[in-house]
């Protein structure tokens, strides 16, 4: 590790100093010295400590934005060399600057202010309360390339988007539909700013879900999830917590370890504001998963309870969603059928507060399972003095 880090001058550069300690600091050093050998992220970590450029996130983020990239960036951050960031939000930051040098100046004169005010500034809003996941990073990108795709439409229709008419919103939507969705917080936005005018974009009627799990299935699934010693110990936790308070895996992956608290009343989880108590064969796998993490690099920061093949970065949630498959434990019919079943017996207000769904969404699944939380709010409102 040392002849890695080794700079022209024959030293470990002192922002690197305790990389070393803490790469060299471990009870078997064999997989160490086989990521020093075969890893193309220890080949770029010895680049960068011969460079003679100040190693800053600035630095990683003029290389390949890719896995090895990241992977040394995740290691320096939770060795505590480079400071925490919102990644995803950096991502964002870094993906839309890439992408406005390319555009058209007349695209970037509409869509740089768009992105700024209209996703950015909730992205941003988002990531100061830890609620910036990978998939609302995602989901922020395809609206940004939705928008420039329809601005690049609008440009072979020969109309200007200060000329759009409801006609032309019609056309373009009936021709998209799978991006009509997508386009909508533009239209809201030039709408706002009086950049058009009398337009509507509205979301398509939404699908009730329609994949679930019969009783038996579903309550078997749980119990195998409990007592089952030949699953692996995270998908035993993962696929309880699904079929148990209706988390999805998108959730899941971020949770940290300090979520995890026990006191003489029992254990809990806080799965979103408020804790869970936990089932005590739950809470048993999750203390006996805490435990067997590896220790943590020292950043000072919570450990993720999943982590994943990047340091400081949680699992990713496609590639948990096909290990729960293999093992079959499907999670889309189990979550729609706990979130049926957590809706028939508890007020969706609760629900909503607890698990950490929107109102309306709860409301939505209120009305599908046949019940209301009219009672309770009128219930709520007789009780206070």
């Amino acid at each position: 590790m040392h002849d890695l880090l080794t700079d022209p001058s024959g030293t470990v550069p002192a922002g690197l100093a305790a990389l070393e300690v803490v790469l060299t600091d471990v009870g078997n050093p064999y997989p160490v010295l086989d990521w020093i050998r075969r890893s193309p992220a220890a080949q770029m970590l010895a680049r960068l400590a011969q460079s003679a450029d100040t190693l800053t996130h600035q630095t990683l983020d003029a290389l390949a934005p890719d896995a090895n990239t990241s992977y040394v960036r995740g290691l320096l951050v939770t060795a505590g060399i480079l400071p925490q960031r919102q990644e995803n939000l950096a991502r964002l930051e870094i993906w839309l600057a890439g992408k406005l040098t390319r555009l058209p100046k007349h695209h970037v004169i509409l869509l740089r202010p768009f992105a700024e005010w209209g996703v950015l500034k909730d992205a941003r809003h988002r990531a100061s309360r830890g609620r910036y996941s990978l998939a609302a990073f995602k989901g922020d990108c395809t609206d940004i390339r939705v928008t420039i795709r329809f601005l690049a439409w609008l440009d072979d229709q020969h109309v200007h988007v200060r000329g759009l008419s409801q006609t032309d919103l019609d056309r373009w939507a009936s021709t998209h539909p799978t991006e009509r969705t997508r386009l909508i917080p533009f239209i809201r936005w030039v709408h706002a700013r009086r950049i058009v005018r009398d337009l509507e974009l509205n979301h398509q009627p939404t699908q009730l879900p329609g994949n679930f799990q019969d009783e038996t299935t579903h309550h078997a699934e749980l119990r195998r999830c409990l007592t089952d010693i030949d699953l692996p110990l995270h998908v035993r936790i993962v696929g309880a917590l699904v079929r148990l308070y209706a988390l999805p895996l998108t959730r899941i992956v971020e949770l940290t370890t300090d979520r995890f608290h026990q006191d003489p009343e029992g254990a809990f989880l806080t799965l979103d504001r408020h804790p869970v108590l936990l089932p005590p064969t739950l809470a048993r796998l999750v203390e006996e998963h805490i435990a067997h993490l590896n220790e943590p690099l020292p950043s000072g920061g919570p450990r993720y309870l999943l982590p994943g093949a990047v340091p400081g970065r949680p699992r990713n949630p496609a590639g948990l969603a096909d290990q729960m498959r293999r093992h079959d434990l499907p999670v889309r019919a189990a979550r729609n059928t706990a979130l049926m079943e957590a809706i028939s017996d508890i007020p969706p207000i609760v629900v909503a507060d607890l698990f950490g769904i929107h109102p309306a969404t709860a409301q939505r699944w209120s009305q599908l399972a046949g019940n209301s939380w009219a009672p309770y709010l009128a219930a709520r409102q007789r009780s206070r003095p």
